[in-house]
């Protein structure tokens, strides 16, 4: 508990530690981002939620370097109205939500670059992929809540056939 001449040696050491334990233990959600040339709004518009789990947690890093890159191409897709993401690293479970003027919109995004040279990198490296689509009953944004729920629906589903 004591410190060294210059005081450095035992706080930076107790910062790194910290510092860890906050990475590990929880990533924090990515907040609703919506593009920079942001659209007119739009009276129906699809909304997506998914969830990724990956088989080995030792992919979390790459996959979620790779969900920053796709999140960027996302934000700047025609018909884009916003996306957001949670990681949860140590279950190696990633969840997405996004809004899009149209389907066609969501459908014309995920076959661009990177999107879909990175499905099919971690095709084989995810035990679980659910999705579902959904269009709100008003203009307001989508929250985590309702995609969860959406998700768990989705995962009943699944479960049962």
């Amino acid at each position: 508990r004591t410190l060294g001449a210059t005081g450095a040696a035992h706080v930076i050491p107790l910062l790194t530690c910290h510092y860890r334990h906050v990475s590990l233990e929880s990533m924090p959600t990515l907040p609703w981002a919506t593009p920079k040339q942001r659209p007119p709004l739009v009276a129906n518009p699809t909304v997506m939620a998914s969830k990724f789990q990956l088989r080995d947690r030792r992919d979390v890093p790459a996959f979620f370097l790779a969900a920053l890159k796709i999140r960027r191409q996302m934000l700047n897709s025609p018909g884009a109205l916003g996306v957001s993401l949670i990681a949860k690293p140590l279950s190696g479970t990633f969840f997405t939500l996004s809004a899009w003027e149209s389907r066609e919109h969501l459908e014309a995004a995920v076959v661009g670059h990177p999107h879909v040279e990175t499905m099919k990198r971690f095709a084989a490296r995810t035990a679980q992929s659910l999705f579902t689509f959904w269009t709100p009953g008003s203009d307001s944004r989508p929250t985590w809540q309702e995609a969860h729920r959406r998700l768990d629906e989705e995962a009943a589903k699944t479960d049962h056939r």
